[in-house]
């Protein structure tokens, strides 16, 4: 579930290994220029942690991060 917290939504993703992490990270890295709205994101090993926020909108979170937050979902699901 995604958290809003401090004008970002959150979320933490754990998979397998580092390369099932890195082909989630590619998928949303074509979904994020499809949309031209791109994540915060960290990688360590086998998660990925992302934070979403409107840059034009001052980094607050607008639908354009309910939106990707929602894309992103559906990659996992």
């Amino acid at each position: 579930m995604w958290k809003e917290e401090n004008n970002r939504l959150t979320k933490t993703f754990k998979f397998t290994d580092f390369v099932e992490a890195f082909g989630f990270m590619s998928k949303v890295a074509i979904l994020a220029e499809k949309m031209n709205h791109h994540p915060y994101w960290t990688n360590v090993y086998n998660t990925v942690h992302f934070e979403l926020s409107t840059h034009d909108e001052g980094d607050r979170v607008t639908k354009k991060d309910h939106e990707l937050a929602k894309a992103i979902d559906k990659l996992v699901a």
